[in-house]
This record gives structure tokens, C-alpha cells and sequence, in this order.
């Protein structure tokens, strides 16, 4: 097994330019989704309240495995000691299964879809998750 340096390593590179976009667009996608249970059950009274809907309302659970796949690439890419460079396509790989090939996958293309028609930073960004998604063959 090789391992090298998150950090540095060219075989972390693709994952350490995934993670902020997913980190981006996840963040912009729950605020749109927070738009969206607000607008059919009213305002949301507090972080705490929000935090709750957020951990177990059916709106929002094709988010997390999302969120969890965030904090595997964190755990990665934050490590204090090397990693197995094959880390780094597994979770690309990954990435691809659960955004792509899943009902997850079509959650977080229809809504991205969605949210990018008002937001240009969510249409460049999902051009580049797309672009980075691709497999390398």
C-alpha cells in the first residue's frame, strides 16, 4: 500500500478540488431547501429548531448522505498522517455512485438543476462538480 500526504499529493488533487464545490453547493442547496419548508409550513423559529428538521425531516434526508460524504473527504483530506492514495479514487468513486447513480443522485441533480437557473455561482459550480465527476480512464 502507498500512501502519501492529503495535503500535498497529486493523487489527493481531484478530491481537494471536489470537496469545496461539494461543500459550496451542499450548503446552497439546504438553504434553498430551507426556503422551500419554509414556504409550505412558515418560519423556522430557531438554529436549534432548524438543526432538528435538518437531522431527521423526510425534507431533507437526501442531503444526508451528502453531508456524510463530505465528512469522509474531511477525515481524508484533514488527516495528520499520510493516507493510502487509493483513499482518493474510492472516494471519487463514490461520489460519482451517490450523485449520479442513486435517487440521491437525482435529488441533488434535479434541485442543483433548479437552484443554478437563479444562481449563476450554482451553474459554474455544477459544470465543475460535473467536469470532475467524469471518470478518468
Amino acid at each position: 500500500m502507498t500512501v502519501g500526504n492529503p495535503a500535498s499529493d497529486p493523487a489527493f488533487a481531484p478530491l481537494r478540488e471536489l470537496r469545496p464545490l461539494l461543500l459550496k453547493a451542499h450548503k446552497i442547496l439546504m438553504d434553498a431547501e430551507k426556503d422551500r419548508y419554509e414556504a409550505n409550513h412558515g418560519a423556522i423559529a430557531n438554529k436549534g429548531d432548524y438543526l432538528r428538521l435538518v437531522l431527521s425531516h423526510e425534507q431533507f434526508s437526501w442531503l444526508r448522505p451528502i453531508s456524510q460524504l463530505i465528512v469522509q473527504m474531511d477525515e481524508v483530506l484533514m488527516a495528520k498522517q499520510p493516507q493510502p492514495l487509493e483513499r482518493a479514487p474510492e472516494l471519487l468513486d463514490q461520489a460519482r455512485h451517490l450523485l449520479y447513480d442513486t435517487e440521491i443522485g437525482q435529488a441533488f441533480q434535479a434541485r442543483t438543476e433548479s437552484t443554478a437557473r437563479s444562481n449563476p455561482e450554482m451553474a459554474a459550480m455544477a459544470q465543475r462538480l460535473h467536469e470532475l465527476m467524469q471518470p478518468t480512464d
